[in-house]
């Protein structure tokens, strides 16, 4: 007769399903960690050039050396997020390796396994939600500092029109100003 407690984990997702789903959020997480970091290299070179002597005649350059200076912590803060989600996503994994394990062993055994995998396995699942919810927040962050980067851009774009319909007006008409 099979173990109750076996039978009520075999009802629910399999660990190897949700280990599977674990380590593809992880490699993709790794990912988000490493543009992260790509981008706080960037930001960092493009700030050096900025308060140089001709950086500073860049156009909108105060503007855009307090656009970086607002992303910094948001990118440090994106960063802390992405490495906690990624230590609930390999606990989600260990934990969900050991339910199969324990399955395995117990059934090896003829010893029954008890309620310990049906814990572990819910255990696991929680910590592969937790990593998955703390990417949701991560993703947003990068939602926002993208959308302030924009308009940056924006107003980049607007800054140049400007001067290209001030100079078209010149070449026109001389007299207008």
């Amino acid at each position: 007769m099979a173990d109750t407690n076996l039978q009520v984990l075999t009802a629910m997702i399999t660990p190897a399903v949700l280990i599977s789903g674990a380590g593809t959020l992880l490699m993709s997480t790794s990912s988000r960690l490493g543009r992260v970091t790509d981008r706080v290299r960037q930001l960092t070179a493009r700030f050096k050039v900025l308060v140089t002597e001709g950086g500073r005649l860049e156009p909108l350059a105060r503007d855009e050396k307090r656009m970086i200076v607002q992303q910094l912590p948001r990118l440090a803060r994106r960063s802390r997020i992405i490495v906690r989600a990624m230590t609930a996503l390999y606990l989600a994994v260990a934990l969900l390796v050991l339910t199969s394990i324990l399955i395995g062993g117990g059934a090896l055994l003829g010893v029954a396994a008890g309620p310990l995998p049906i814990l572990l396995a819910i255990a696991g699942a929680g910590s592969l939600a937790y990593g998955a919810l703390l990417l949701s927040f991560e993703t947003r962050l990068s939602a926002r500092t993208t959308k302030e980067e924009m308009q940056f851009l924006v107003n980049l774009g607007q800054h140049y029109a400007s001067l290209y319909d001030e100079t078209l007006i010149r070449e026109v008409s001389p007299d207008v100003r």
